[in-house]
């Protein structure tokens, strides 16, 4: 069969350049749904079916987020009418082989996540697309140059897709020095959402509202593309390559924590938390919700800690101070709570040193990827955070009345429900000096109630 009968696609703006660009490193840097991955999907696809034998590499920081992400669209919108052709197969992979889609010109596409390395590294390739790169250290970055060496292609490409995130991102100062080539990619990128005179799409001006919702430095991102840091940022210090870190086995021998922000119209948050032999806090699980009564809540973290039958209960259950609340969740939850300290200064510079690289090059507090129960389809829908690590980047410090740009030294009460639960938490560690927790035995909740309120009474480490 023909391949210009099989391919169809129409690229405009950044991603026409793409295909024009020779560069040994390029980035595709825009806002949300231009249409960036898309462009370069069809990049390294055209190659495979153009060239026969080269070997490409699709890759993300999770092989999950890859499978639910990535290769949807690329199944579904770019090698969907070579799939029923023929031309393209999937193979699921072996001890021997990494997964890849098989071309019947001898081409390849491998497809896996940095967080199997061995899998993704012990080949050599033509081709490589990073989807959200922003993921990645440059680490994992240059890791995968290295591989750019199948000699098949007449020339070798990393190619790299993105929203913008802070201005001091690895990736956006690589490209400052000149060592990846950047293509700044537009809405009027993307025919789903502009016609070609100009005019929206339904579709587009359903979407840009969506993102016309959107405010502070979140809008900046992910509507006008710009590599923004949020004005008065208070979390200056967090960097999603370092402190979002993959999903692993948490050992059983590690302090388990719960910490808790009330709210119905605001989101309620729930945090589990893991503190692990030298100290480090580890935000491993999150209820993220509006509208939702306590009760309702308690129900669903006693239905959770039922799932996992051998992971410890918390040692502590610490919570804002709402009396009515606290009462209700103890009454539902068959488990004592903390009240938190919450004074703001202290514990937002205790979040502030966990952040920073301890004597060893480690900071000493995490968040998990893909930690959230469920996705409140509200929040997204408003264009707010839906989970505590979306929150980081917009918390910022707010500016006094008349002051001509000086700020307070107390934050903007808006998208800080994660935040407040995260400094109880800490606060209760680092300030209040509960340390090492004891979990108390899954068997009775008055063990656990016993346990969290000899933390509040005692404020030490209890053994």
């Amino acid at each position: 069969m023909d391949v210009d009968a099989v391919v169809r696609y129409e690229p405009r703006g950044a991603a026409r350049a793409l295909f024009s660009n020779r560069s040994s490193e390029v980035v595709l840097s825009g806002p949300a749904g231009t249409g960036k991955s898309l462009a370069a999907l069809f990049r390294v696809h055209l190659a495979a079916l153009n060239t026969p034998g080269i070997r490409c590499l699709v890759v993300r920081k999770t092989a999950v987020s890859l499978g639910s992400t990535t290769l949807v669209t690329f199944e579904k919108k770019v090698a969907k009418e070579a799939i029923e052709a023929g031309l393209v197969s999937w193979y699921g992979g072996s001890t021997r082989e990494a997964a890849c889609y098989r071309y019947t010109n001898g081409s390849m596409i491998v497809v896996g996540g940095m967080d199997r390395p061995e899998r993704v590294l012990s080949s050599e390739f033509d081709l490589v697309f990073v989807d959200e790169a922003t993921e990645l250290t440059e680490t994992d970055w240059e890791t995968l140059g290295t591989r750019l060496r199948n000699g098949v292609l007449s020339w070798q490409q990393q190619i790299a897709a993105c929203n913008p995130t802070f201005p001091t991102h690895w990736l956006k100062q690589r490209a400052n020095r000149g060592g990846i080539t950047m293509l700044h990619s537009r809405h009027r990128d993307n025919p789903a959402y502009v016609n070609a005179d100009g005019s929206l799409t339904e579709a587009g001006r359903d979407y840009l509202a969506r993102l016309d919702r959107l405010t502070g430095v979140r809008r900046a991102r992910l509507r006008d593309g710009v590599w923004a840091a949020a004005e008065g940022q208070i979390y200056e210090e967090w960097d999603e390559a370092i402190h979002l870190v993959d999903r692993f086995a948490i050992p059983a021998s590690w302090a388990r924590f719960l910490a808790v922000d009330f709210g119905y119209t605001n989101p309620a948050v729930f945090q589990w938390w893991a503190q692990d032999e030298d100290g480090r806090l580890y935000l491993y699980r999150e209820i993220y919700r509006t509208r939702r009564l306590v009760e309702d809540h308690a129900r669903q973290v006693q239905a959770i800690l039922a799932e996992y039958p051998d992971e410890p209960a918390p040692g502590a259950v610490v919570c804002d101070h709402d009396a009515e609340d606290r009462a209700t969740l103890e009454r539902h939850l068959g488990l004592g709570t903390v009240p938190a300290k919450k004074t703001v200064s202290d514990g937002i510079q205790a979040v502030q040193s966990r952040l920073k690289a301890a004597g060893d090059g480690r900071p000493r507090l995490f968040i998990l990827r893909d930690g959230v129960v469920e996705r409140d389809e509200a929040l997204s829908q408003a264009g707010k955070p839906t989970c505590t690590a979306e929150e980081m980047n917009s918390y910022v410090w707010a500016v006094k009345p008349g002051g001509a740009g000086d700020l307070k030294e107390q934050p903007v009460k808006e998208a800080d429900h994660g935040m407040d639960a995260m400094r109880y938490m800490v606060a209760l560690v680092d300030l209040v000096g509960v340390s090492r927790v004891h979990s108390p035995a899954r068997a009775g909740a008055s063990g656990g109630r016993r346990t969290s309120r000899a933390a509040s009474r005692y404020g030490r480490t209890i053994g």
